[in-house]
């Protein structure tokens, strides 16, 4: 609760956090369009593959050019502007930055910048949960051993989602449940690039006006993005993830009323998992008081006199009045990254970071895939992301989402069957591999 009068005291004393970013798409915009009114914040360089692409987003959120006009990171640092490059680990390795954030949302590169800022001892934000959920619980390891933060982003929904499971665990509570909304129907496993805007109610003309990328748009919709954070989530806060993602038609105040073990009348597995609720029914109606972009927690009495507080308090329980609930109706994205830099910055703390290897996304097939064909990864035309137990995705050889790029079938793949490690021709020797291979060794007893 005292971050911004941290911040005001490095700033006071000539002291900015010194920030590199790589990658201004949509999150590090909106990052950047709130840097300027952050006291104690110093954005020494962006790196961007096309510099001239993070300029325009600069001038899009309203930087003045004189802001962004350094030539050099050291120029930056000396003038207190920003310096625009096309090279993340010029970022990593230079001597005028201290924490680093991946807003690049490629898996394997992600691992690279990790292991990099681990040797470079640079904190770093992971934007990039694409990386985290491919090889979260290792990253922390290496992270923790070179003495550096690492953390996933606030603003975020993973991230938020921790917080509520901090905040319910702090005062005492024990969480049920723990998740996000989306917009949900099974057939959206399905989605291709091709069909994702009619689920959107765009035409394909409307979103290409609004610069909107039909592949990672279709990551959202296909239970691929919903996967990947929730096996963060498990893997941050050690709950249990499921065999798959349920989705169920959950409004606000039924929360606590559906998100309980079943043996309490719930659809829970287990007491203290994660789950996805949905927006719309399965009949396409919408959901009363739906929590399309928010976060929740729900959480347990445990005893009569605490149940009677939440009575006393007018708290919405299920009907034993034992179980309730907390949510966050929004999530505000880059906006929010600001709360991540500073708690790495000034208390050396994540705001949400692996503790376990509870949860792994495994590549799942759209339709039946045939030998020869190749795997587009997340969002594409063959795979989605199913969230599974981690214990379960390496007794099945299960292929990791965030790997299932650019490699070809050797077999053929059912429709809604996981593709397995077998069942591709991979680089065994690919920096990304090695590291997930040895993930699962370690983690994995």
């Amino acid at each position: 609760m005292n971050l911004y009068a941290k911040l005001q005291q490095r700033a006071a004393a000539g002291q900015p956090l010194r920030v590199g970013m790589i990658g201004a798409g949509k999150f590090g915009s909106m990052y950047l369009s709130q840097v300027p009114r952050t006291p104690g914040v110093h954005m020494v360089g962006i790196a961007d593959l096309s510099p001239d692409r993070a300029k325009a987003a600069l001038r899009n959120v309203g930087w003045k050019e004189e802001a962004f006009s350094a030539t050099s990171l050291e120029q930056a640092a000396k003038q207190g502007n920003t310096a625009i490059i096309d090279n993340g680990m010029a970022l990593i390795t230079s001597p005028h930055v201290d924490i680093i954030i991946d807003a690049t949302g490629n898996p394997a590169i992600g691992i690279a910048h990790v292991l990099a800022c681990c040797e470079h001892k640079k904190h770093i934000v992971m934007v990039n949960v694409e990386a985290d959920a491919l090889a979260g619980p290792l990253l922390k390891r290496r992270a923790d051993e070179a003495g550096i933060v690492y953390t996933l982003a606030y603003g975020d929904q993973p991230a938020l989602i921790c917080e509520m499971v901090d905040w319910a665990r702090a005062a005492g509570f024990s969480v049920v449940a723990a998740g996000k909304g989306t917009k949900y129907l099974p057939s959206y496993h399905a989605s291709t690039p091709e069909t994702v805007w009619q689920h959107y109610g765009l035409t394909p003309e409307e979103a290409q006006r609004g610069g909107m990328n039909a592949q990672m748009f279709n990551s959202f919709l296909d239970g691929t993005k919903s996967a990947i954070e929730m096996a963060s989530v498990a893997n941050a806060t050690g709950l249990a993830a499921p065999s798959g993602l349920r989705f169920p038609a959950v409004g606000v105040d039924d929360l606590a009323r559906i998100l309980k073990p079943r043996s309490d009348g719930g659809i829970l597995d287990v007491r203290g998992q994660v789950e996805v609720i949905s927006s719309v029914e399965r009949d396409t109606r919408p959901v009363f008081r739906d929590l399309r972009w928010g976060v929740y927690v729900t959480f347990a009495a445990d005893s009569d006199y605490v149940a009677r507080c939440f009575k006393e308090y007018g708290l919405l329980t299920d009907p034993s009045g034992q179980y309730s609930s907390m949510y966050k109706p929004y999530h505000l994205i880059g906006l929010e990254l600001g709360i991540s830099v500073a708690s790495a910055g000034v208390r050396a703390e994540s705001t949400g970071a692996p503790v376990c290897w509870n949860g792994d996304v495994v590549a799942t097939a759209k339709r039946d895939l045939a030998a020869g064909e190749m795997l587009d990864g997340e969002g594409g035309f063959t795979v989605y992301g199913k969230l599974l137990p981690a214990k379960e995705s390496l007794a099945l050889g299960g292929l990791p989402l965030g790997l299932a790029h650019g490699v070809k079938l050797v077999k053929p793949v059912k429709a809604g069957a996981a593709v397995g490690w077998s069942d591709v021709a991979f680089d065994a020797d690919a920096p990304a591999v090695r590291f997930r291979r040895e993930m699962e060794r370690v983690f994995g007893d």
